[in-house]
């Protein structure tokens, strides 16, 4: 009944690497002519763009899978692969089309593909909800990118904050003159627009990693824009709380009620899906 799956991106499209990690429901009915289809959920781990963490992969997808959704997780290549942007925003692009493309295969509604990101992998699915529309000729072949929704969790949004080190690694290698320039985009604030899906948009006021100024300025660029949104932002909690739950967190002292947030993102995402269940 579940069918998990592995997926090298760079054997279908012009990338380095990225590999796409699926957990799926076959249909669960005794009639194998009915059209069965779930939303489809590809989350995005953060690392600062120099790793993909495990804590924000598998059991972000394992609660999404539990809720509904079709899953994949994305393992993208980091600076430490010697990749800079837009590598990793092509690989996610890549990642989004092959789902809708594959749809079938992997009982999925095409118009409902969504994309969750952690920290610098909340980044990377900002950066594709504000340039979906750029990717294909970034990439150099027609890409169907655009997400129905994406989830912001606890991201990095723009340099100007106090951290930075994403925006570094991302962009290593660059002339201060090419950062420049390709920041007034990567300053994610700076760029949405009409264009922009809907998001949801969580962090917490102790992060001491990525301050919750990046968190507030995201949203008020959707407000700005008239973009549909949800933020919330709890009180306590450090940085990279991913499911929230003490499996995860074993040394933080307050995780109770961010656990909330994953039903809370479900239904966000829930009110964009035309299934009854």
């Amino acid at each position: 009944m579940v069918e998990i799956c592995k997926v090298e991106l760079k054997d279908l499209y012009p990338v380095e690497g990225g590999v796409l990690h699926g957990l799926c429901m076959k249909n669960p009915t005794d009639i194998d002519s009915c059209n069965w289809k779930r939303p489809a959920v590809i989350v995005v781990p953060g690392g600062a763009y120099a790793c993909v963490s495990r804590r924000e992969g598998m059991p972000i997808a394992s609660e999404f899978f539990a809720k509904g959704y079709q899953t994949f997780v994305l393992e993208y290549l980091t600076c430490n692969d010697d990749v800079r942007y837009p590598e990793q925003l092509i690989e996610l692009g890549s990642a989004v089309d092959y789902v809708k493309k594959n749809a079938d295969k992997f009982f999925v509604n095409p118009d409902e593909v969504f994309v969750i990101g952690f920290s610098a992998g909340g980044h990377l699915v900002g950066d594709l909800a504000v340039e979906h529309q750029d990717v294909s000729k970034k990439a150099g072949v027609e890409l169907n990118c655009e997400p129905k929704a994406v989830g912001l969790c606890y991201p990095v949004i723009s340099q100007k904050t106090a951290y930075k080190g994403s925006h570094e690694n991302l962009l290593n290698g660059y002339t201060d003159e090419a950062k420049a320039e390709l920041l007034k985009t990567l300053n994610l604030d700076e760029a949405v627009s009409e264009k922009t899906p809907p998001a949801f948009i969580w962090t917490t006021k102790e992060d001491n990693v990525v301050p919750s100024e990046n968190s507030l300025l995201f949203a008020l660029a959707m407000a700005r824009n008239n973009r549909p949104y949800e933020l919330h932002v709890y009180p306590a909690g450090l940085h990279g709380l991913s499911t929230g739950s003490k499996e995860i967190n074993s040394l933080q002292t307050e995780t109770e009620r961010i656990v909330g947030w994953i039903e809370l993102c479900a239904k966000f995402f829930r009110s964009y899906c035309v299934e009854p269940f």
